[in-house]
């Protein structure tokens, strides 16, 4: 009788294992899959920014006397906004050092579009010259033109430039003519570098899209261990008691492990919504 009552004690032991073993087996499909379908759903919104170039534009007529004048260009530009009731553009010397660089590296590299040879464009130069920016356009002229007056007058003729040149998009100018040899002719070349900096939109904070970035490595650094001691738990089938004891002191790490997993998707998710609110302010900015 003492040794049926012994085993029934035991059988009664290992079914209750077997009974958490089961149900734990249903439970861990899903218990990380929340996590990771939360973190499937966070996604940092991009900024935007626009940079627009229209096709350079060539001179057809070719005078004897040009002569171009980096002041002079920016009061006929300046003077064609006024015309139409637009604010006038500011001179800023960030652009300006972008215009006269992009000037130079035309005559140098002998070409003329707006996008280098190395694949340099207006956006990486005004960069380069510290102009952060949510909009920058190009205007390229190269040509023997008569005066300022006529080169800005032929940009206006182009539909692409003259859109450049009244944008309400800007509020600042930076402006390069550089007289050189092109193709075997003297001639010259004129830049205009329009912009409207970074500054004129709300804020992002770029500490929490770096925060954002370092979460994700500590995430997804800890993916591989959650799904491989999920793995174990689900391939594993205890038979002895001695074994459900591992198992569920497997289950506790496993337990504890996708806790701490789950919050830092929480708090991935919470900073990124933050950030996201902030990029959502700038990009209205931009768009406006």
């Amino acid at each position: 009788m003492k040794k049926i009552l012994t085993g029934l004690v035991l059988v009664a032991i290992l079914v209750t294992g077997f009974e958490y073993y089961s149900r734990y087996h249903e439970k861990i499909k899903d218990f990380a899959a929340d996590g990771y379908e939360k973190l499937s759903q966070i996604r940092p919104t991009e900024e935007k920014r626009e940079v627009i170039t229209p096709g350079a534009l060539r001179s057809k007529d070719q005078s004897k006397n040009s002569y171009l004048t980096r002041v002079g260009t920016i009061n006929q530009t300046n003077l064609q906004r006024q015309q139409l009731g637009l604010p006038a553009l500011v001179e800023n010397s960030e652009l300006g050092r972008a215009a006269l660089a992009k000037a130079k590296d035309m005559f140098e590299g002998q070409y003329f579009e707006h996008i280098s040879p190395i694949g340099k464009g207006p956006g990486d130069l005004a960069e380069e010259a510290g102009y952060f920016f949510v909009a920058v356009g190009e205007n390229l002229a190269l040509g023997n033109f008569k005066n300022d007056a006529v080169l800005v007058q032929a940009w206006m003729d182009s539909p692409g430039h003259r859109a450049n040149i009244l944008s309400s998009k800007y509020t600042e100018i930076g402006v390069a003519v550089l007289k050189g040899e092109f193709e075997g002719h003297s001639t010259w070349i004129a830049v205009q570098e329009f912009g409207r900096p970074k500054s004129s939109c709300p804020s992002v904070d770029s500490g929490l899209k770096l925060q954002i970035g370092q979460y994700k490595e500590e995430i997804n650094s800890m993916k591989p261990k959650v799904e491989d001691l999920k793995s174990y738990l689900s391939s594993t089938e205890p038979k002895t008691q001695d074994e459900t004891d591992v198992y569920n002191v497997k289950v506790g790490e496993y337990n504890d492990m996708v806790k701490i997993f789950n919050n830092k998707v929480d708090w991935l998710k919470e900073l990124t919504a933050k950030y996201n609110s902030q990029v959502t302010a700038f990009n209205a900015c931009v768009g406006e």
